[in-house]
């Protein structure tokens, strides 16, 4: 019997995928799994990107694979997808081949076009229009640099020839063989071309950026039907009746649907994403005004804070910095040291994000000594999580939510007991991780299994209690760390200038 879901996780280092299936108790269970590590390409300083057709190719691996797993095609009843978001894609609509490498959402090469935007007092209409401010972070002006950086591409893309999009987009328009051009309002939330109250594409946005209407997919709500897979890729012929950004899929993960409901997840950046009810909130200290989701009548908003480098930071300790072998050694490395001995890293790898927003900013250490070894490095790194977090806890307080008793966490840094021992502590907060992590596929898959009927709703079902920590740390202690803290972002961004 077709029960199963497939969740597709395209994330930025990685491709998953998952097959669930209903859990006796209720909600759903993870049944096979099966994942390829992406190449990251560096092609200058602060452009990143991804090969698309690499990543269509792992999709389709670890798809079969776990098909394989599980018993064959005819077991799945939908797909659901979630994707790092922002992330951008231009294709040859004939063909379906892309014709640049994705531009992935790190990326910083059009910060003088945003700024000029910016310059030019264009800011406070996209911010109130979209949520989002002006930075190169988002897919508009990451859209209109790959149509003017391939000969041919703009008129292509106004004649219908060319196409854009995010990650979900570039894969369901492959799945369909080009039948589906279509986005979920999530990912579309994230282009700075959506009207975040209509929930449609903005005629005035898509002029300022440079990026055609007709080269844009249409917009769907997050349990729609997305179009249905070409039989000879999978076995079958399966409905995609799910997707969502990565962050907002792990919203729904985690059972995150009422206003005052938040989780921050730790991935290569991390994101916190605090639910604040069935209409937008306009922010006044400079984090995203987001879509949480969008299922039938029922829609959830959201105010984000997007940090860019969380576990990237760990990842240049070890492939960088060589400071570790193995990111499992750096709990045990930075427990070692009764303190972190003055040392602070800033990770600006790739721009601050919130609720600074200095993309020109980049890596920082202050207060080496002699003493300073590859151990103060480590505990640097994992403490400026805990640091950045409570940026955005105090932001989000700014704009008049209420402070979290409990934050919800996922992502592959949660592992990290050390580190999230000192979020709680330097946060003030308690943090809880569930047993089952993979949050954002679990997202997708509870879409695309309320999208056929296999759950009658999106709520929570856990099974196992999670890991909980609770902030120990003195007032005291905690004000002179984050005194440090400040002090060494402001000298990150004196740096950049």
């Amino acid at each position: 019997m077709n029960r199963l879901i497939l969740a597709i996780d395209q994330g930025t280092t990685s491709t998953r995928a998952i097959a669930f299936q209903p859990a006796p108790e209720g909600g759903l269970q993870p049944l096979a799994v099966d994942q390829v590590e992406l190449a990251q390409h560096f092609p200058r300083s602060g452009w990143v990107e991804h090969d698309a057709a690499e990543i269509w190719d792992a999709t389709l691996k670890v798809c079969r694979a776990v098909i394989a797993q599980a018993g064959g095609a005819d077991r799945f009843a939908a797909i659901g997808i979630t994707n790092q978001r922002e992330t951008s894609v231009m294709w040859d609509a004939a063909t379906g081949e892309p014709l640049h490498r994705a531009i992935v959402w790190q990326d910083r090469r059009t910060a003088d076009a945003t700024g000029r935007l910016a310059a030019a007092g264009h800011e406070s209409m996209v911010q109130a229009a979209t949520g989002l401010i002006l930075d190169p972070y988002f897919s508009a002006s990451k859209f209109a640099w790959l149509l003017d950086a391939v000969p041919g591409a703009r008129a292509r893309a106004e004649a219908g020839e060319v196409k854009v999009g995010t990650i979900e987009t570039w894969l369901i328009w492959k799945l369909t063989g080009g039948a589906s051009h279509v986005t979920d309002a999530t990912n579309a939330s994230r282009t700075s071309l959506m009207d975040l109250a209509t929930r449609q594409w903005r005629p005035d946005l898509a002029d300022l950026f440079g990026v055609p209407m007709t080269a844009l997919p249409r917009i769907c709500g997050c349990t729609d039907h997305f179009g249905d897979t070409l039989t000879d890729l999978l076995g079958a012929s399966l409905p995609i009746r799910g997707a969502a950004g990565d962050q907002q899929a792990a919203l729904v993960g985690h059972g995150a649907l009422k206003a005052g409901d938040a989780k921050i997840t730790y991935g290569t950046g991390a994101f916190l994403v605090a639910n604040v009810g069935t209409a937008p909130v306009a922010s006044t200290s400079r984090l995203l005004g987001t879509l949480g989701y969008a299922v039938g009548g029922t829609v959830a908003y959201a105010l984000e804070g997007s940090i860019f480098s969380a576990g990237s930071a760990i990842q240049w300790l070890r492939d960088g910095l060589k400071a570790l072998t193995d990111a499992g050694q750096s709990e045990a490395m930075a427990a070692s040291l009764k303190d972190n001995g003055g040392v602070y890293l800033v990770p600006g790898f790739t721009g601050l994000g919130a609720p600074w927003w200095e993309p020109e900013a980049r890596g920082t250490i202050v207060g080496l000594t002699r003493d300073s070894g590859p151990a103060h490095m480590v505990r640097a790194a994992l403490e400026s999580l805990a640091y950045q977090t409570r940026d955005l806890l105090d932001a989000l307080a700014a704009d008049g939510a209420p402070r979290l008793s409990t934050l919800r966490v996922d992502g592959g840094v949660t592992a990290n007991g050390f580190a999230m021992q000192f979020v709680a502590d330097v946060c003030e907060i308690t943090v809880e991780r569930p047993a089952f992590q993979e949050m954002t596929a679990l997202g997708a898959a509870k879409l695309a299994a309320l999208g056929v009927g296999l759950i009658g709703d999106l709520e929570d079902h856990p099974v196992e209690p999670p890991t909980v920590w609770k902030p120990s740390m003195s007032k005291p202690e905690r004000e002179r760390l984050l005194k440090g803290w400040r002090g060494a972002v402001k000298a990150a961004i004196i740096a950049a200038q």
